[in-house]
């Protein structure tokens, strides 16, 4: 389940899974796996990343998972 938004705003602001893995003291692959797939972040991962990286994101918008999107599609 890919955060794609997520994905997409960290291209924009250049941020990369290494920014990433250094806010959360993760291993870099740990937060790949997490960005793509199979994993999840935790509420807490996931408010740390919006807090530190991206502000001005709304939380549901940013972590919103491909899935997710597919079922609104879908209605």
């Amino acid at each position: 389940m890919p955060y794609l938004n997520l994905k997409g705003e960290m291209a924009k602001k250049n941020i990369t899974i290494e920014d990433i893995s250094k806010l959360l003291n993760m291993h870099r692959n740990s937060i790949a796996k997490k960005i793509n797939g199979p994993s999840s972040f935790s509420i807490e991962e996931a408010f740390a990343i919006k807090k530190e990286f991206f502000p001005n994101c709304d939380m549901k918008e940013l972590f919103k998972t491909e899935e997710q999107e597919e079922k609104k599609v879908g209605d």
